[in-house]
């Protein structure tokens, strides 16, 4: 595949925002196109809570044929297209439903002729495949389509390959009916996950930012980093990676929090390029922090078939040590340009803004405590977002109340209620919910109460957009790789490559991962990245959640390299400067996420996960103490080196050693260690000594 370019990059990057960044507009075909969106929240919230209960297969069909219906026509509309595009936009979703009305019709039928289909389930799976193709290239370029369809032409033609990368062949109606059908095309597994967890982790951050959590985050924010040196970018890490624990979407985390954070860091002095490289570090550092990680934790965990505990349980110590590192580098830049905190009089106070709204963060706690109380992930997302109605709701039925007591009875009969359903199950919620809603009608503000609601229900089914279709047409890729065993190919030449030296193996994971995220969102790409390079690092020895972290780290990293960049890009208007100067600096930046990686497939114990030379030679909890020590020191080293300053302005040959330093901490050899720690000592020496000779 050719590498697109800075042009292309900034093309694709504005088309994959336009569904997102617009909202419906006021017309007629807008106003249509918003009921649709909460009509589809409406029925994806019914489906999750089995208020409604369906078979999944037809859940999927349903869920990508609304994708379509308000996909294309949404798409037309935003970008201003001619009356005879809205048209052919308007018919292509009319196909789309039409295809999801004969899966449900033919639901059936369909599964008593499996693999011996009729000539109008060909039909239809050949227009399932290209509407699903069609949707994706026109929200997110041309990117995805092209990696997509190079494995559909794999499957089709692939047999007229040379050995060993040909296969037996496959006839078009068993591509078809394997592509269009079932559980392992665009219906499987990444549609499954779209049509569950991740609709409604999407409305769960929607209903959570309506009822004011961005305010919540970035006045705490504010209150705890704004006064210290560098105070405008620290609270952008730190308000970013609170705001990537709700959001799905490392890139809408930079257009909603980097609205407010990047002209902040700017007018506070730092370069824009420097501004807009922090912001999209830190969006995309929320997709490796729990608990919701972009939803690839619970994607994660299915497909490993392990607790969703483990998998936070790997991604805590390197997601701290990712944010650690980017507090650093934003710390020694403002030592540099001498940039001092924000006076007081501009703070907000966090104890204020808790007081005020410690409400928002019960909804996300109660989420949490369900995940490692071993409850499933739709269960808990489900109570997390009816909690969520039940504040905003609950609230506008309070201010209507008497002052005092009355108003105390109320949350406590309400909490009351909300804890029910650990007894009676989620009906108890929606009761709860649907009396609230009945409350609002007749109380002074509710009525503006539920249209924020409604509000919250289409702003998250146009989120969802892009991510559901892009997880569609992922189908593809998995699917190619079910029919034809197109990974073990793979996997087999990165094994042979790591049987004479491991850590080139890993490059070429870490590029495939890289080459292969471009311009995808992180669920797909996550997706894409385990099935294809995954296997082969658990063949070569490295734990199977360490090797899935890995490539799911460097996938989600591609939206921050050159030159596709997608954080950055979406960080470029804000700031006002290039998307690729933007994406030098945050590579720079986000240092510790190329590295943690690396460093965890030698010492597993990074990722708190047993196994490794080390964790056998002194146990686990040394292990674990003696890597995490490294790696600090590591991301020390190399802020120092990157940024040039640390208490003073360093020379080239301080930087060199500095970078020396920890290049030898990140390797996992006694020598190399030893080296390292040398070096470190050496480097603090010169920094102690060249302190004591400053004048105070």
């Amino acid at each position: 595949m050719t590498t697109p370019s800075p042009a292309a990059a900034e093309a694709a990057n504005a088309t994959f925002h336009d569904p997102l960044a617009e909202g419906f507009p006021p017309s007629a075909q807008g106003r249509l196109l918003f009921w649709i969106a909460v009509v589809f929240s409406a029925f994806q919230i019914a489906t999750a809570a089995h208020l409604i209960d369906m078979p999944s297969q037809v859940v999927r069909a349903v869920h990508v044929g609304f994708l379509m219906l308000l996909g294309f026509p949404l798409l037309a509309l935003a970008k201003g297209a001619a009356p005879s595009i809205r048209l052919l936009a308007w018919g292509l979703a009319a196909a789309g439903v039409a295809v999801a009305f004969y899966q449900w019709w033919e639901y059936v039928p369909l599964l008593m002729r499996a693999g011996d289909p009729l000539p109008r389930d060909i039909a239809f799976g050949t227009l399932a495949i290209a509407l699903t193709f069609a949707a994706a290239w026109a929200m997110m370029g041309p990117a995805l389509p092209l990696i997509a369809g190079t494995f559909l032409a794999y499957c089709l033609f692939g047999q007229h390959l040379p050995a060993p990368l040909d296969h037996r062949g496959y006839d078009y109606a068993q591509v078809i009916d394997h592509m269009g059908f079932g559980t392992e095309g665009i219906y499987g597994v990444p549609t499954y996950v779209s049509s569950s967890y991740i609709f409604l982790f999407i409305l769960f951050g929607a209903f959570l930012e309506k009822a004011g959590m961005i305010k919540l985050f970035t006045d705490v924010s504010l209150g705890l980093v704004g006064h210290r040196m560098g105070g405008a970018a620290k609270v952008a890490v730190l308000s970013s990676g609170l705001m990537g624990t709700i959001s799905g979407s490392g890139v809408a985390n930079v257009v909603t929090t980097g609205q407010f954070t990047i002209p902040l860091m700017k007018r506070f002095g730092y370069r824009p390029a420097f501004a807009g490289g922090v912001e999209a570090t830190a969006s995309m550092g929320g997709q490796i922090m729990p608990p919701v990680m972009g939803a690839v934790a619970f994607i994660m965990a299915e497909t490993l078939g392990v607790e969703y505990v483990e998998v936070v349980k790997a991604a805590l110590i390197p997601a701290i040590l990712y944010f650690a590192a980017a507090f650093w580098m934003v710390h020694l830049e403002a030592g540099r340009m001498n940039l001092r905190g924000l006076t007081a009089a501009e703070l907000p106070s966090p104890r204020k803004a808790l007081r005020e709204g410690w409400h928002l963060i019960l909804p996300l706690a109660v989420l949490v405590w369900l995940l490692f109380s071993g409850y499933t992930p739709l269960f808990a997302g489900t109570v997390g977002l009816g909690l969520t109605v039940m504040l905003i709701l609950g609230a506008s039925v309070a201010l209507g109340l008497p002052a005092g007591a009355i108003r105390y009875i109320f949350w406590i009969g309400l909490g009351l209620i909300a804890a029910a359903f650990l007894k009676f199950g989620i009906h108890i919620v929606a009761l709860a919910v649907a009396a609230l809603v009945v409350a609002n009608i007749f109380v002074a503000g509710g009525r503006k109460t539920l249209a924020d609601v409604r509000d919250a229900l289409a702003d998250g089914a146009r989120t969802a957009l892009p991510v559901g279709i892009a997880c569609a047409l992922v189908g593809i890729i998995i699917g190619t790789m079910t029919l034809t065993g197109a990974a073990n190919t793979f996997g087999q030449f990165i094994v042979g490559v790591g049987e004479k030296s491991l850590f080139l193996s890993l490059i070429l994971t870490m590029i495939t991962c890289i080459v292969l995220g471009m311009g995808i969102p992180t669920i797909p790409n996550y997706i894409i990245t385990s099935s294809i390079a995954g296997p082969a690092l658990l063949e070569l020895g490295v734990p199977l959640i360490v090797s899935h972290m890995f490539v799911f780290y460097f996938g989600i990293l591609a939206d921050l390299t050159p030159p596709v960049a997608l954080a950055c890009f979406a960080a470029a208007p804000i700031a006002k400067e290039r998307g690729l100067t933007i994406s030098l600096n945050a590579v720079k930046i986000a240092a510790a996420g190329f590295v943690i990686p690396f460093m965890a497939v030698y010492t597993p114990a990074l990722m708190l996960q047993e196994g490794g030379p080390l964790a056998s030679e002194i146990g686990y909890i040394p292990a674990v103490a003696y890597i995490v020590l490294k790696a600090v020191l590591a991301i020390g080293l190399w802020g120092a080196a990157v940024i040039g300053w640390l208490g003073h302005r360093l020379a080239v040959w301080e930087r060199v050693l500095a970078m020396v330093a920890a290049a030898a901490l990140i390797a996992a050899l006694p020598a190399s260690d030893l080296a390292g720690f040398v070096l470190c000592a050496a480097f603090a020496a010169l920094m102690w000594r060249a302190r004591g000779a400053r004048p105070a």
